[in-house]
């Protein structure tokens, strides 16, 4: 290949991952053609990008971004995946792509998390994580725990004083609407 040719794909592949901060490596030699049109189209559904590159030319496109600690010491064909809503989604579809019979020899070897590379078997540990929307409806549930506490102790007693007060008030209701029958006869 030219140099002019490898500039430009080197080119293409910062631009396509410039500002991506995680990403997985996943292996996908092996895969027949119906596979891996159908790997591709269960991936943009979730909307998540698979590129395949030649090792040293990923090295060379992300010079400078957090993702080329990936690709150091890289070996054997990979491609890139990254998109979903976070690193964790994207783990997690990943390892269950990964575990699905109909998809062997599909695997993830690996990936960078916040600018740290990560091997295949901590693609699973990350897999594990809560998800961000985990996450934010847990912080969500703390932070709104308290007030309705608050709220179930403030309407707790008023809510008791209310009820005697109607059973009071419909006790006065009965004993009133019985005297005039007692004093008629």
């Amino acid at each position: 290949m030219s140099k002019y040719v490898k500039n430009l794909l080197i080119n293409d592949v910062r631009k396509k991952l410039s500002g991506v901060n995680d990403a997985l490596l996943v292996s996908v030699s092996g895969l027949d053609a119906v596979k891996n049109q159908s790997l591709r189209a269960k991936l943009r559904g979730k909307n998540i990008n698979l590129m395949v590159v030649k090792n040293s030319l990923a090295g060379q496109a992300t010079k400078g971004m957090p993702l080329n600690v990936a690709f150091d010491q890289a070996e054997g064909s990979l491609a890139v995946v990254w998109g979903a809503t976070d690193i964790v989604t994207l783990a997690k579809e990943i390892v269950a792509l990964a575990e699905d019979k109909a998809m062997a020899p599909f695997e993830a070897r690996g990936g960078v998390v916040d600018g740290q590379k990560i091997g295949a078997a901590e693609v699973k540990d990350v897999s594990k994580w809560p998800s961000r929307e985990e996450v934010l409806g847990k912080i969500v549930g703390q932070i709104l725990g308290p007030g309705a506490q608050l709220a179930a102790l403030l309407l707790g007693p008023g809510g008791q004083l209310a009820g005697q007060l109607k059973t009071k008030s419909e006790g006065a209701e009965g004993e009133a609407e019985a005297a005039p029958e007692a004093t008629a006869g």
